[in-house]
């Protein structure tokens, strides 16, 4: 039993960074990075801040695919859903 538990907490970890780091390349490739660093504030929030902020939002990755979409608070994003989530997801994932 210890050991299934074990290797489901791995592989979710496992999950979440690989996730991460689909979303940190598209945090690039959009240049998401330009505005927002990890950890301190440039021309918008640090992704800190901005992953704080949303921490009890249920629905704050499909909040934030649409806000990006649509260009409402922040300047449009063109790309897919999936890029654009796989952007957000990695956002909200800083700690």
């Amino acid at each position: 039993m210890k050991m299934t538990v074990v290797l489901v907490a791995a592989a979710g970890l496992l999950g979440t960074g690989l996730v991460y780091a689909q979303g940190a390349d598209m945090l690039k490739s959009k240049g998401c990075v330009n505005c927002h660093a990890p950890d301190t504030k440039k021309v918008g929030p640090s992704q800190k801040d901005i992953a704080a902020k949303y921490k009890d939002n249920k629905s704050a990755d499909a909040d934030l695919v649409a806000k990006l979409k649509s260009g409402k608070g922040h300047p449009k994003v063109s790309g897919s859903d999936a890029d654009i989530k796989a952007a957000v997801d990695a956002i909200l994932a800083t700690k």
